[in-house]
Parts: structure tokens; C-alpha cells; sequence
């Protein structure tokens, strides 16, 4: 079967697409390489997973680490799988604590809430994986132990951090090296990470919920005033979800429903689909309008209702029936730009990874420790950068995210996954594991890929490597190179307050790819990434 889309690169690109019978990408190379190794020893798409997750905690600490929380998407084949693996707040919380703040703090002990990555890694292992659980996490033990060189927008990101934490001891003490953070190419190790990789590995996830690990964060947390105890990491559960999902001209997108803000991309698609995109250039005005004024009308939802699933004021089924998307849509202006209410979406820093088997299985695969480094806090001795996600929550009492006790808050990490609407099609006509990191970008980029591969037949690579918008908030709008002078100018005369970026960077996401060929798969990484996708 033809695949569904051109070779061409029609956009500045220092990739290729890349093609095998098993494929692994995310954003450092040598991530990539160790979940490829994990597929080569006869593990499959889930071991290769979380193989390349245990390393992207240590070659990315600047995004991700083993205090973070996760989420997956698994295509096993038959159906879609999803797993929450976020952590809730403290149960002993005290919201008085945020008494009088306008917004909610990102550093120190108030924002963190339980990692729920871990468990997450262990619990889909359990349920689909193949190898053992240890053999599973020894690439990432060794680069920790016997260190690895560092990729250079990892090290822009370390340097970064460092300003910020720069009061913090804790962190000083596990992420400065002779008192400066390390710089591309040099060679880095983590021997506390490489101790609490050792007691998860050994404890099949385990001993980071119980025992010493959770004893040594409950002491951390008592000695600069926190809530956390290791009775909420005893407590804490992946959550097996049903994926939420809309059928987008033939092809449907799965996402994680709330606490994720996948929402907002499928309420975007949904109103998306009244429009006849593919008539039109995707790099036109009228196409990137439209996405915009649909991408507001998404966030609009998410904000209001994305929250834990046990505090959800409005279903997500509700929120996706075809009269109000088609009422939604109704609401587009071609000629002017509205703002919709839509608010002002999170930060984040995060990572993706996708991979791929020769027997058919996909996983979309994503974690984070919110903002950078997370909150600041490390846990002595293990190297353990604790999360600061707990920022997510609303302070508005009565919203659906008000911060509160044991409870998940608002998500920007989003797997995606798309599959043929059709059950009985090809999976080499939209079977599509993929995702774009970067806070709020998130739900943006997925529309910008999905309708680049869906309306304008572009390979994944292509998809990625396409020029980007990312709306910040009212009818604030940034704006890659790449797109014709008369674009920009069209956009602002519509109304919408432009920002024309000078390079097109990570603030504006890092995608992976991966999409089903015939006997096969096709993927691409993102070239705002050092990454790439590996195959055999």
C-alpha cells in the first residue's frame, strides 16, 4: 500500500525520515540508541519505552527526572491503552498555606506533589512488557554511573536553571560540578541517581514508594515545612484510563483525558473539521487563522474543565459532541481574530519519546518535572529532582482545579496517538504514535502536526520540521520564521498581535514521530531537539 503522504522536505531540515520494522525517537541520541538495544535483545515497543525513559531521568535532567510525573498511550496491536501516571497533592496539605498569594508558587516544597512516573514506568512494564524489569533499566544505571556526554541544548537548559536555583543547596550539591553547571561535551555523572535507579530496578519500582527513598523524602520534606509524608507515596496509584478521542477526516486522535489537557487539541480538531483545510496551503493565512482561532476555543474548555477526574464539573464526551464543536465553529470569524476567552495557558518544560515494534505495537510516551528542574528541591543523597506540578492548580475556590488536599492538578504533559477511524484499515493509513513538548504547546503542536500529515499529506518529518505558531494568550500570537512576509502581515491585519520569532527554537516544542508504513514504520524528530529517531 501507498503510504499517505510525499518524501518531499519542503522545509529547511536537517533530518531525513527515518525508516525500519522498529523504531525509537526522543530528544538525545543516546536515549534513543538504549531503547533501540532494548528492541534488538527482543524486548518490545513498552520495554523499549521505559528503557528510554530510565535514561532520558539522566541524560535530560533538565526537563525530566525520577520526581516527575507521566503518561502513556499504548497501541497494542488491537486497541488504544491509556495510563495516567500523575501524582496528587499532599493529603495533609493545608490550602491556608496559599493564603494571599495572587498565583501559585513554582519553587520549594508548597508545589510539589507526588511523582507518579515511576510507578508509571513499572506498571505499564507489568501489564505489557516482556524483558525483565531490571534489564530494562540498566542503560540508564550505567550512563549515570559511568557518566555521558552532554548534549548541547541540554547544557543551554542547565545553565539556565542554574540561575535560578542558585540559592538552593540541595540542588547545588547534586546538579553543579566544581561550582558551575556542565557544558556541551563534557561528561557528567549522577552517582545519586544512579543509587535510586539501582533500589527501583532491583524493587520492581517498589522502594521508591516505600521504604528509604520515601523515608528520605518525608525528612526533606518536615525540614523545610512541607506536606508530603511517605503515607502519600505508599498511597499512590497509576491510574488505567480510556483514552478520550475524536475522528478527525478519517483518522481518530486519542488523548488522555483529565487531568491531561489533551481536551483542548481535540476540541481544536473537532472545529477544525468543519473547515476544508486541505484545499488550502497549509502555510497560507486563512490555515493558520483558522488553527488559531480553534486552538483559543480549546484552551477555553481546558481551563475551565480539566481537573482530577473526581472533580470534573463536565464530562469530556460532553464537551466533544458534534452539535457544540459545529456551534463552536460557527463562532470562527474568518476575517477577524477573537479572543474567546480562552486564558492564559502554563508553562513547562518536558519530554516525549515514541517507539515502535515489529509486531505492531506503538507507545507515545511523555514525562516531566513541570518547570525545568521542577521545584528546586533534590532529595539528598539520591539525587531525586522533586516536581513542581502542584503550580498547575487553581487559587479561584470553586473551580474544578482549586488547589486542595489529595487531589491531581490541571496536566500539560499530552501523549498522542492516532489511529485509522476505520477498524478495518491499514495501520499504514493513520496508525500515528507522536507528540510535541512544551507546556502549553502541547495541545497546539498536535494540531499543527496532525493536520499538516492528515489535510496536507507530509511525512513526519516533514510535519515537524514545519514553521509553528504558538498563541500565549488573548490575541497574543508567536509566530516562527519560515512562513512568506505577507503571512504575518494578513494575520495582523485580521487582528492578531504578532510576534515574530527570530529562530525557530524549543519555546516553540520538540515533536517525535512515529508513523505506520506498509511492513513497517516511518518516523521523524523534531529539528528544535539535539534528538533522533533510531531504527533497525
Amino acid at each position: 500500500m501507498k503510504p499517505p503522504f510525499g518524501w518531499e522536505l519542503p522545509y529547511p531540515s536537517q533530518r531525513e525520515p527515518v525508516l525500519g520494522r522498529e523504531i525509537v525517537a526522543t530528544s538525545v541520541p543516546v536515549a534513543a540508541s538504549a531503547g533501540l538495544s532494548i528492541l534488538e535483545r527482543g524486548g518490545n515497543a513498552v520495554d523499549a519505552a521505559v528503557a528510554t525513559a530510565a535514561c532520558m531521568t539522566v541524560v535530560e535532567p533538565t526537563t525530566n527526572g525520577l520526581g516527575g510525573d507521566a503518561f502513556a498511550l499504548l497501541w497494542d496491536g488491537t486497541r488504544v491503552h491509556g495510563f495516567n501516571g500523575s501524582g496528587r497533592s499532599p493529603a495533609a496539605l493545608e490550602v491556608d498555606a496559599f493564603a494571599g498569594m495572587k498565583r501559585m508558587p513554582t519553587a520549594g516544597w508548597l508545589p510539589v506533589t507526588v511523582p507518579g512516573e515511576v510507578a508509571l514506568w513499572a506498571d505499564l512494564w507489568r501489564r505489557h512488557g516482556r524483558l525483565p524489569f531490571p534489564e530494562l533499566l540498566a542503560p540508564a544505571i550505567r550512563l549515570a554511573n559511568e557518566g555521558y556526554l552532554l548534549s548541547p541544548q541540554t547544557a543551554a537548559l542547565w545553565r539556565r536553571s542554574a540561575r535560578g536555583f542558585a540559592s538552593r543547596p540541595d540542588w547545588n550539591a547534586t546538579f553543579l560540578f566544581e561550582g558551575r553547571p556542565p557544558a556541551a561535551g563534557d561528561l557528567v555523572r549522577l552517582p545519586g541517581h544512579a543509587r535510586t535507579l539501582e533500589a527501583i530496578a532491583s524493587s520492581e519500582g517498589e522502594a521508591f514508594y516505600r521504604g528509604e527513598i520515601a523515608e528520605a523524602i518525608e525528612r526533606a520534606s518536615i525540614a523545610e515545612g512541607g506536606f508530603l509524608r511517605a503515607s502519600d507515596l505508599a498511597a499512590h496509584e497509576t491510574l488505567a484510563v480510556e483514552p478520550i478521542s475524536i475522528d478527525y477526516r478519517g483518522t481518530r486522535l486519542h488523548e488522555i483525558p483529565p487531568n491531561g489537557q489533551g481536551l483542548a487539541a481535540l476540541v481544536a480538531l473537532g472545529v477544525l473539521r468543519h473547515f476544508d483545510l486541505a484545499s488550502l496551503d497549509p502555510d497560507c493565512p486563512d490555515v493558520l487563522h483558522l488553527q488559531i482561532e480553534a486552538v483559543k476555543l480549546g484552551f477555553a474548555d481546558a481551563h475551565r474543565h480539566v481537573a482530577d477526574p473526581r472533580f470534573v464539573d463536565r464530562p469530556p464526551q460532553e464537551l466533544l459532541a458534534a452539535d457544540r464543536l459545529r456551534e463552536l465553529a460557527s463562532r470562527i470569524d474568518p476575517a477577524k481574530a477573537q479572543a474567546f476567552d480562552a486564558g492564559t495557558p502554563k508553562p513547562g518544560g518536558t519530554i516525549l519519546l515514541c517507539t515502535a515494534d515489529r509486531e505492531g505495537r506503538c507507545v507515545s510516551f511523555i514525562q516531566s518535572n513541570y518547570t525545568g528542574f521542577g521545584s528546586g528541591v533534590v532529595i539528598p543523597e539520591w539525587g531525586i529532582a522533586m516536581q513542581n506540578r502542584g503550580a498547575c492548580f487553581h487559587l479561584e475556590p470553586g473551580h474544578p482545579n482549586a488547589i486542595a488536599p489529595d487531589k491531581r492538578p490541571y496536566h500539560t504533559i499530552i501523549p498522542a496517538l492516532a489511529t485509522p477511524a476505520d477498524p478495518s484499515a491499514s495501520p499504514a493509513a493513520g496508525l500515528m504514535a507522536f507528540g510535541v513538548m512544551g507546556g502549553f504547546m502541547q495541545p497546539q503542536g498536535h494540531v499543527q502536526v496532525l493536520t499538516r500529515v492528515r489535510d496536507h499529506g507530509l511525512n513526519p518529518q516533514a510535519a515537524l520540521d514545519a514553521p509553528r505558531f504558538q498563541w500565549s494568550k488573548g490575541l497574543e500570537v508567536a509566530v516562527e520564521p519560515g512562513f512568506a512576509d505577507s503571512t504575518y502581515g494578513e494575520l495582523e491585519a485580521r487582528g492578531h498581535r504578532i510576534d515574530r520569532a527570530r529562530e525557530r527554537s524549543i519555546s516553540f516544542g520538540r515533536g517525535q514521530a512515529i508513523h505506520a508504513v506498509e511492513e513497517g514504520w516511518c518516523a521523524g524528530s523534531d529539528l528544535r531537539a539535539d534528538g533522533q529517531a533510531v531504527a533497525r
